[in-house]
């Protein structure tokens, strides 16, 4: 099996952005809100059965292909389902900032939304402009009586103000934990890896085209509230979020991105020119700069700028020649036996 091509698969969102995705990927934006696009994706939005879904370059649906040959595209049993990837990787551009908000843990999704996975996620900046930062934690504990009120008032400034403002430039890394109020400012584009679900509490909707009633997972807020975090992230606990490894230029190694504790949730490596080989298993690769091939003892696939590829297991273990520069993301490591449940058998 050689990795499949997946053409651009933007999706639609209640906030401003996607013309640096539409210039990586060279594509024309339909609209001003196509800040995101999902790559190889086998979920889809949440309240949609197809929204999300990649698509091969020949017509296939992801989901089918990985359902219908599982041991070939993840040489592993186990998951949600048959067609489980176990990550969601996703371009990210936006062009105003995001509203702040929280994403549950797996303890909360498997009681309340039948799903293993809960949704923490890690951000690795490709383009900002001067002085953007994200937000994420609080620099204090939070009443959580007052959060609810300042939530139903829409203070913007009262939440923003007590989060942790951290500046940010290409190459940087940042897990952001489920629980973890966080935002990210306008101007920023970032490569971004999850688990694989949709799973959002907005806190904050006033500033997107989204409305009270679409922010609380259709549980209720009185429901969701428990799940998000009313404790400080003090400056140690924040230091271990973010990584700067990726500051530096690539080089032959496949590096880690981020920090070391986002590696049971998921991994993001960058390689360039001609590197050394990487271990046999499913991956979505990004091509970011220049041309070159991805190589194994099975078969040679040419890739270039704008290109992205689903790598299945049974590609074997691969190595990056000429002169291009990937980003790959990948499972978890020990991905699938950390999940404890909705195991396929």
């Amino acid at each position: 099996m050689k990795p499949v091509l997946l053409p651009p698969n933007p999706v639609q969102h209640f906030y401003l952005g996607g013309d640096r995705i539409a210039a990586l990927r060279g594509i024309t934006p339909e609209t001003d809100r196509q800040p995101e696009e999902w790559l190889g994706s086998t979920v889809s939005r949440f309240g949609s059965d197809e929204i999300g879904l990649a698509v091969t370059d020949e017509g296939d649906v992801l989901r089918d292909l990985v359902a219908g040959d599982r041991a070939a595209w993840v040489g592993a049993r186990g998951g949600r389902d048959a067609a489980d990837l176990g990550i969601l990787v996703k371009l990210l551009d936006a062009r105003q900032r995001l509203p702040v908000h929280v994403h549950p843990d797996r303890g909360f999704a498997s009681a309340h939304l039948d799903c293993p996975y809960g949704k923490t996620e890690a951000w690795y900046v490709l383009e900002t402009e001067d002085d953007c930062a994200v937000h994420v934690g609080w620099n204090e504990d939070v009443d959580r009586d007052e959060l609810d009120r300042r939530r139903d008032a829409q203070d913007s400034e009262w939440m923003l103000s007590r989060m942790n403002r951290v500046v940010v430039r290409p190459g940087m890394g940042v897990l952001v934990p489920a629980g973890t109020v966080h935002a990210i400012d306008g101007g920023i584009f970032v490569a971004e890896v999850q688990e694989p679900t949709d799973f959002s509490i907005l806190l904050e909707w006033s500033v997107t085209t989204s409305t009270r009633e679409e922010s609380h997972l259709d549980l209720g807020f009185d429901a969701v509230m428990p799940s998000v975090s009313t404790r400080k992230l003090d400056a140690a606990s924040l230091d271990a979020l973010v990584s700067t490894v990726g500051t530096t230029p690539a080089g032959a190694d496949f590096r880690s991105l981020l920090p070391s504790v986002a590696d049971p949730y998921f991994r993001l490596f960058d390689a360039a020119g001609e590197t050394v080989s990487r271990e046999a298993g499913f991956a979505v690769v990004l091509v970011g700069e220049g041309s070159g091939a991805l190589v194994s003892d099975a078969a040679s696939v040419d890739v270039e700028r704008g290109q992205v590829y689903a790598v299945p297991h049974a590609f074997g273990p691969w190595r990056l020649t000429g002169a291009a520069e990937v980003l790959v993301a990948a499972p978890g490591a020990g991905w699938p036996g950390t999940l404890r449940a909705g195991e396929v058998r």
